[in-house]
């Protein structure tokens, strides 16, 4: 079973307080956060229909599975309570596979570098993927190869986004990667540049794939 816990650097503490618990071990660690980032100060309602069971959310989810906070255009969110967040948070479990069948074989002590040159090219801000990759890097740089692959469909199939108001441009980066002690061969994955236009949504996450 591949386990999806999504985890924010900041929310860390935060998640505990709230009563999420992380398990580490076997399976995946995940980490969708979604940012929204409005033109002009907007009420916005983001549902989430997932293809698995929800294990943690943050701030909490409704019973419809969505969230309505009042969205700022430097991405601080508002709940009705008045309470601020950086960005929305679950985790969940899923048995759904990831698709390496193109991807990146990094050495792992050139993880940082190789995160920093690909975010930036998929278009994640410096603090976003600053965020990504203080997280990940302690995991993977002290393997010999990370085997890394960005997920399209077989990420957003799952999980499953409807925002209202609509954003004018949605950018959802997933990183599947596995650990290897020996290097292997596999065909590069094209990255699609990521133009920000309108009112925005950004969401990263990652997962670490053991067999």
């Amino acid at each position: 079973m591949k386990k999806l816990v999504c985890f924010a650097l900041s929310l860390l503490l935060l998640a505990s307080l709230a009563g999420c618990t992380p398990e580490n071990g076997s399976g995946g660690d995940a980490k969708p956060v979604i940012y929204l980032y409005p033109e002009e100060e907007t009420e916005v309602t983001v549902s989430l229909d997932y293809g698995g069971e929800l294990t943690c959310t943050y701030p909490a989810i409704s019973a419809e599975n969505a969230w309505t906070v009042t969205a700022a255009p430097d991405g601080t969110l508002t709940d009705s309570a008045g309470q601020t967040y950086s960005y929305l948070y679950w985790e969940g479990v899923s048995r759904e596979e990831y698709d390496f069948s193109e991807g990146f074989c990094v050495p792992g002590g050139d993880t940082a570098a190789f995160l920093e040159e690909a975010l930036a090219q998929l278009g994640l801000t410096r603090r976003e993927a600053n965020e990504f990759i203080v997280y990940w890097l302690p995991r993977m740089e002290q393997n010999p190869y990370n085997l890394i692959a960005f997920q399209g469909e077989a990420y957003t199939d799952r999980a499953r986004l409807t925002v209202t108001p609509a954003p004018d441009s949605v950018l959802r980066v997933f990183m599947a990667w596995k650990g290897l002690e020996e290097p292997v061969d596999v065909p590069p994955q094209e990255l699609p540049a990521f133009q920000r236009q309108g009112f925005a949504l950004v969401e990263w996450g990652g997962a670490e794939v053991t067999d």
